[in-house]
């Protein structure tokens, strides 16, 4: 076992590669959670270009199940007067495993200062109902507290396709904006809830955008929603959105995810 800061203190950065080793409680199934890949390529990318601007927006596609040992690669495509785009490939034992791009950002006046997507009124995580018991669920889901704060169970055969999750690290003192990253992706596809028994499922590619320079919130809760548009020919795709826990909007997303069912 080893939580969100052990995995990452281990990586060592040496001739332009950040690699090392991940601990099996961050697998889901075989490969390594999507979460913490997307995390170990901005570590990676961060390592590389420490005194880059703000992250702005990614676009990261997961090519194959990450294994064994872990190199990540960054390099920038292009470093302009106020944006630089960093790519980050990431390889395990078998080869490429995952793909990001990161566009980093810095701030400049403007006349837009405004969110234009408060938080849904949902139960708190004081008052909402558990969702994965503390023993339970897949490896990577037990290094987080996980609440449905509205929504339905997975695998229930559900007719909803939207739901909100409060989610947690366990380890506290995981607050980067890696951290954030591992724990964004934590939910279930929006279609889970209605799967009538269990399937596979795998994400393809996950984009999304940073609506604050500096993601924060309170006792570590973060507020997840997940929203499926269309599922059709085995893929679904869904939207995505995480809010502190004060109701700042805080990362956009969207997923492409593969279903076996």
């Amino acid at each position: 076992m080893a939580s969100y800061c052990e995995v990452i203190d281990s990586f060592a950065w040496e001739g332009g590669v950040f690699a090392g080793v991940v601990a099996d409680n961050w697998l889901q199934g075989r490969t390594l959670y999507g979460g913490m890949t997307a995390a170990l390529c901005l570590e990676g990318a961060l390592a590389a270009f420490p005194d880059a601007p703000a992250l702005r927006t990614a676009q990261i596609s997961f090519l194959g199940p990450p294994e064994g040992a872990l190199k990540i690669t960054p390099c920038a495509l292009r470093q302009g007067k106020s944006v630089t785009f960093v790519n980050v490939d990431l390889a395990g034992e078998k080869g490429l495993a995952a793909r990001a791009v990161f566009a980093f950002g810095a701030a400049r006046q403007s006349m837009f200062a405004a969110h234009f997507a408060p938080a849904p009124f949902v139960p708190g995580p004081d008052k909402a109902a558990m969702f994965f018991p503390l023993d339970e669920g897949p490896l990577f889901a037990r290094n987080f507290e996980v609440i449905l704060a509205k929504g339905a169970l997975p695998l229930t055969g559900s007719t909803e396709h939207d739901h909100f999750l409060w989610v947690r690290h366990r380890e506290r003192k995981a607050t980067s904006l890696a951290a954030l990253l591992a724990l964004a992706d934590l939910p279930p596809p929006a279609v889970f809830p209605m799967f009538p028994k269990f399937a596979p499922i795998s994400t393809m590619s996950w984009s999304f955008n940073l609506l604050t320079d500096h993601p924060v919130t309170d006792d570590g809760w973060w507020l997840l929603e997940s929203r499926a548009e269309n599922a059709a020919g085995g893929y679904s795709s869904q939207d995505m959105f995480v809010w502190s826990a004060r109701g700042e909007p805080v990362l956009a997303g969207r997923q492409s995810v593969a279903i076996f069912l």
